[in-house]
């Protein structure tokens, strides 16, 4: 009734609205592929299926394997609340090439150098590319401000090997994992008030039972799971995992 309707007040309304199963599917016009083609993607999860079994653990696969135990030991770098992506790495080092190398030791050489004169220790004192911090503890909202992917990368090519914050902007977050450079992972509390500059301390990355140990103080900090993200990271970034994982061909094959 309501198709007749309708056709009765616009007489070309096609006739195979009252029959809206056998209407030609959708076809988005911003596809670069042939639509005609049904042949689904042969997509691979981050975790396989459990085979049958008695065993209460999820099987894996091997580029998805539970997280080894990591250890990250050196000097804290702490900043506060904020730190915005101009701070970790100003604009006018974006014109560096990560996949270059001397250019990639250049952004390094840049990691944090946008922080305000109050900071008095630089991340990388001037004239060298690596730094002597190896865990940078920050507050919330870290990596706050415009996307750009020279924020992690940067502060993995100057050496660190994790930011432990309070919370993150997603796309910093993002950024990490897909670039595979550096660990971003999350306190349960304001670890930044309670450390300082220069402290030594060690993170154990776990599956699970993630810790930083302050050596200087004493103190313990329990660090929230880092869950999937945690193999690609491990894998070199989302393209290594993808390789790994067989989701895409190898660097030699292609």
């Amino acid at each position: 009734m309501a198709a007749a309707s309708l056709r009765s007040v616009n007489p070309t309304l096609p006739r195979t609205l009252a029959s809206p199963t056998r209407s030609p599917p959708f076809q988005s016009p911003f596809l670069r592929f042939a639509p005609a083609s049904t042949t689904s993607f042969n997509l691979k999860p981050l975790v396989t299926a459990p085979a049958p079994s008695s065993s209460p653990f999820v099987t894996r696969s091997a580029a998805a394997s539970p997280q080894e135990r990591k250890t990250f030991h050196g000097l804290c770098y702490v900043v506060g609340d904020n730190i915005d992506t101009d701070q970790i790495i100003p604009a006018e080092f974006l014109t560096l090439v990560p996949s270059n190398p001397d250019e990639y030791q250049k952004l390094g050489s840049h990691a944090l150098v946008g922080l305000p004169a109050s900071y008095e220790d630089r991340f990388v004192e001037p004239g060298e590319t690596k730094t002597k911090y190896s865990i940078v503890i920050g507050g919330e909202n870290f990596g706050c401000g415009s996307s750009r992917e020279h924020a992690p990368v940067c502060l993995g090519a100057a050496g660190a090997k994790a930011v432990v914050a309070q919370s993150y902007a997603r796309i910093f977050f993002r950024n990490s994992v897909a670039t595979g450079e550096i660990y971003p992972l999350d306190s349960e509390v304001r670890v930044c008030d309670e450390c300082r500059t220069g402290d030594v301390a060690t993170v154990e990355l776990r599956e699970g039972d993630s810790v930083l140990i302050n050596h200087t103080t004493g103190k313990e900090y329990r660090l929230k799971a880092i869950g999937d993200a945690g193999p690609v990271i491990d894998a070199g970034g989302i393209f290594a995992y993808a390789r790994k994982a067989g989701m895409i061909p190898s660097a030699a094959a292609a």
